[in-house]
């Protein structure tokens, strides 16, 4: 019964974490231009913050959820002014000035930023709670090594799934070079320059 609960909540994490969108593109961009362990670094970031999003929507933490979701205003503000700032220096920046092994502060860096920036959006606590519903996971479990097995499989399910990403992008990584490199930058910086636009004009909503 306990390895049901896990299974589940891999199942949760791998599939919330698997559409492309800002995450995406900045993991698939970071993995080409600064190597995989940049690139996971940032996908476990974006796996912890739906670790925690995940035990907000199965713990039943009404405070908290109350609290991210009553300042989602406010929140989606920050989460669409932070990929346009993220946007704009992917952009400008330049891989051939960069060291080829990502050091331990960059690595931090790439985790923290995907921390953050999938922390702006808190109605990812509604979409937990929406799919654990269907999967008939209470967001009140009294059982509560099934409920922390649930949270865990949420996290290594997204974890998952950014380790598939990036170990396959990092297949092709040798075949770009200084410009084909700068041009993934510029892509990446648009594309995720987008997201946060279309995150604050849906504000105006």
């Amino acid at each position: 019964m306990t390895t049901t609960f896990l299974v589940k909540g891999v199942i949760v994490g791998f599939s919330i974490a698997a559409p492309v969108g800002p995450i995406g593109v900045l993991c698939i961009r970071r993995t080409l231009t600064e190597g995989r362990l940049a690139g996971l670094a940032s996908g476990l970031g974006a796996a912890t913050a739906d670790a925690f999003y995940g035990a907000v929507a199965v713990f039943g933490l009404t405070a908290i959820s109350s609290l991210f979701v009553g300042h989602q205003i406010l929140l989606r503000l920050a989460g669409g002014l932070f990929p346009c700032c993220l946007g704009v220096n992917t952009f400008l920046s330049r891989p051939g000035a960069r060291a080829a092994t990502p050091g331990k502060v960059s690595l931090a860096g790439a985790y923290s930023s995907t921390l953050v920036l999938t922390l702006t959006n808190p109605v990812t606590i509604l979409l937990f709670a929406g799919v654990f519903a269907g999967l008939g996971v209470g967001n009140r479990m009294e059982n509560h090594l099934g409920t922390s097995l649930v949270v865990s499989g949420v996290f290594f399910g997204s974890a998952a799934w950014w380790r598939l990403l990036c170990g396959g992008v990092a297949v092709f990584r040798n075949q770009f070079d200084t410009q084909g490199l700068r041009r993934v930058n510029r892509v990446s910086g648009v594309v995720i320059t987008v997201f946060g636009l279309m995150a604050i004009f849906s504000l105006k909503q």
